[in-house]
């Protein structure tokens, strides 16, 4: 078995979540079985909804709270018809607004308000319970009540003080006991003081073997608590992102990414490490061998792959750009968008769709807003995005830092010349400067004036200057390396050499 082991997963997930599900797909293409464990909490969402809403089959997810449960990960289909069911005959008034239903007890201000999952079913997600005004439990449910929340009114809020986690037949398997950070859970048989040590506890519950394979993809607040426990199991470490803070790394001192830290430091514990690009590849063994006299195995793999090469089924909208990533402010998609305003003035019908979901939303939309953009440049919202690169003429990046590039992988994969900034990795692995696109030097005392008017005047010379399908087919070449089948046998030569 393979152990894929995570934090937490969203409706606009990152690209180590993208990465993970890829990578189910591979594992499950090569026969290979494999499961992947999240550890966080998902007190608005069914935990299901956002692993299948990237791919991942419901039998390849462990959820740490209900691992010590018989409850399985599934849809939420607990009806209000079941619920009803619970109130032993009690009156109530009942009434509905969308996705909200709320149950009106007589007595004591009660009242129950009830979250469905969407405005057409009645199946019900979470329940908040109300007496005399104050919020005292919320239940959670997917085809059974997986657990219940307990408050109590503190500083004139509702202050949360204890979990409880339920079998199928409804009868308590283990609680959790809260005050702000501090935790405490008491199972029928042992008290475990903290989250590290629940996690503990559920790795060793996992009887792991020579037969196995740990791969962490984080492992902040985890990853001693896995390492501890891992048996005879192999341990690979896949590294996301930058590993490393350059501005703080000398001849004799190196300061990593403390995502990755402690996983680095215990080197002699990790079997392998599994970098995206070559180039990434090199530099983390180079910097083993000078800072820490060690030479660990390091895989390249890229972490994603394309089933195949997509070709447009109808013209590609002329001048039309895309970029797709989480909105968030590390993306700099304010710098895409103030480019492509300023690169409209001598491209007159240019366009750019922006697609992907995330905290920044609201600030890009306020910036289209001023810069009076809005008839050209478009926020579309987290779609599938498989068959609607071709749709482009091209992919624009205003990212800084790109651990692969997930994105970047799928818009070669349909053709698409990009123009973004010459830093690691992805820009780098993906882009052939003049070839299939431009990569625009940079440096940190560049101020942002200067990156927006470098991004325009490339995408300006995209357009004007270039032959767009000789960039379109060397796009093509270069995706022919992330083919599925390749990106496969990588992962098997990788993991025969671990069990």
């Amino acid at each position: 078995m393979i152990y894929n082991f995570n934090l937490g997963i969203g409706w606009a997930s990152s690209g180590v979540e993208y990465a993970q599900a890829y990578r189910a797909r591979a594992l499950r293409s090569l026969g290979l079985e494999a499961k992947f464990v999240f550890m966080d909490m998902f007190p608005k969402e069914n935990i299901q909804h956002m692993t299948e809403n990237i791919g991942f089959l419901d039998s390849e997810i462990i959820w740490l709270y209900t691992f010590f449960t018989d409850c399985k990960v599934a849809p939420v289909t607990y009806t209000l018809g079941q619920l009803e069911q619970t109130y032993g005959g009690r009156k109530f008034t009942f009434s509905r607004e969308g996705k909200i239903a709320k149950y009106v007890f007589p007595g004591n201000n009660n009242f129950f308000t009830t979250y469905m999952v969407d405005e057409s079913k009645d199946c019900v997600h979470r329940v908040e319970m109300v007496s005399n005004g104050c919020l005292i439990r919320k239940d959670y449910y997917t085809y059974c009540r997986v657990y219940s929340e307990y408050y109590a009114p503190l500083d004139q809020k509702a202050h949360l003080y204890q979990r409880r986690f339920f079998n199928e037949d409804g009868t308590v398997a283990y609680e959790e006991i809260t005050d702000n950070d501090v935790v405490m859970y008491k199972f029928p048989d042992k008290l475990i003081c903290s989250k590290e040590e629940l996690v503990g506890y559920m790795v060793s519950r996992l009887n792991l073997t020579k037969d196995d394979v740990v791969i962490i993809d984080r492992s902040t607040g985890i990853g001693q608590a896995i390492l501890q426990n891992s048996g005879d199991a192999k341990v690979g470490v896949v590294i996301h992102a930058d590993h490393f803070s350059e501005a703080s790394t000398d001849e004799e001192h190196i300061l990593w990414n403390n995502f990755y830290e402690y996983t680095f430091t215990q080197h002699r514990h990790i079997d392998f490490y599994i970098t995206a690009t070559d180039a990434q590849n090199r530099l983390l063994r180079e910097q083993f061998k000078r800072y820490a006299d060690a030479e660990p195995y390091v895989a390249t793999i890229p972490v994603g792959s394309l089933d195949k090469l997509r070709m447009p089924s109808k013209p590609r909208k002329k001048h039309s750009l895309i970029t797709a990533s989480r909105l968030a402010s590390e993306k700099h998609v304010d710098w895409v968008i103030e480019a492509v305003a300023k690169a409209r003035e001598q491209v007159p019908d240019l366009s750019l769709d922006i697609y992907g979901k995330g905290g920044e939303e609201a600030r890009l939309q306020e910036l289209i807003a001023k810069l009076g953009c809005g008839d050209f440049v478009r926020l579309c919202g987290q779609q599938k995005l498989d068959e609607v690169y071709q749709c482009y003429e091209a992919y624009l990046s205003g990212s800084t830092s790109e651990g692969f590039g997930l994105t970047l992988m799928e818009a070669i994969g349909s053709g698409l010349p990009i123009i973004g900034f010459d830093v690691r990795y992805g820009n780098q692995a993906f882009v052939d400067d003049g070839k299939n696109g431009y990569k625009i030097p940079v440096n940190d005392k560049m101020e942002n004036k200067e990156r927006i008017h470098k991004l325009s005047e490339c995408i300006v010379r995209l357009f004007t200057e270039v032959h767009l399908e000789g960039f379109r087919q060397h796009s093509y070449e270069k995706a022919k390396s992330y083919l599925t089948e390749e990106v496969e046998r990588q992962w098997m030569n990788t993991l025969e050499q671990m069990i």
